[in-house]
């Protein structure tokens, strides 16, 4: 009987210096231009870059006329290219080990959602994306951290079925004037509005 394979590989690594000044004014400043939730989010981001300039590392060591550095660099700089996070005119693993945190964290949904205009600010952008009201083509995703592929970018919308999208109208509130009080009154105590204005009147 087979189990459930489970992976047990780390998503993120906590820093080593917990109290760094430096660190921590970066953190916070990229938490809120971002609109990030915790620091995870950029350890996250900060563990997958790490092991992108480890492997480019690795590949630069090796002779330029190298089968493995032009099979692995040509497909790693291709993904990297693919996801924006990369530009077309950069296509060289010297400039792989240039990139930064940033450049990965612009390539969020929720990064692109607020910069199409689809949410008033970088928080708002998320909690539309966790309410399902965003599709990247025809599938609504409510991931803020999806990273979107420059092929996708122009398929990010409201989703049909979001009343932000044209879909059925939600909840919405009903401000409590004196006339609205009198209506809720009538119903639970079992009288109609005309009923109860002739007997209180």
């Amino acid at each position: 009987m087979t189990g459930t394979v489970r992976n047990y590989s780390k998503t993120s690594n906590v820093p080593k210096r917990p109290f760094e000044s430096a660190r921590l004014d970066q953190e916070l400043k990229l938490i809120g231009e971002f609109g990030l939730k915790n620091k995870k989010e950029i350890w996250r981001v900060g563990l997958t870059l790490s092991k992108i300039r480890r492997a480019a590392r690795e590949l630069l060591k090796l002779d330029e006329k190298d089968p493995r550095r032009l099979f692995e660099g040509n497909a790693l700089i291709r993904r990297l290219v693919r996801i924006g996070v990369l530009d077309e005119s950069r296509m060289k693993l010297d400039y792989v080990l240039a990139l930064k945190i940033e450049d990965f964290l612009e390539r969020r949904l929720q990064t692109q959602v607020f910069k199409l205009g689809l949410a008033k600010s970088i928080h708002h952008a998320r909690v539309l994306i966790r309410q399902r009201h965003i599709r990247v083509g025809k599938q609504i995703v409510n991931v803020p951290s999806f990273i979107v592929r420059l092929d996708s970018q122009k398929h990010i919308d409201f989703a049909l079925t979001s009343p932000l999208g044209g879909g059925r109208a939600g909840r919405y509130h009903i401000p409590f004037t004196p006339r609205v009080l009198e209506t809720n009154f009538c119903f639970s105590v079992g009288l109609t509005l005309e009923r109860f204005i002739d007997r209180f009147s």
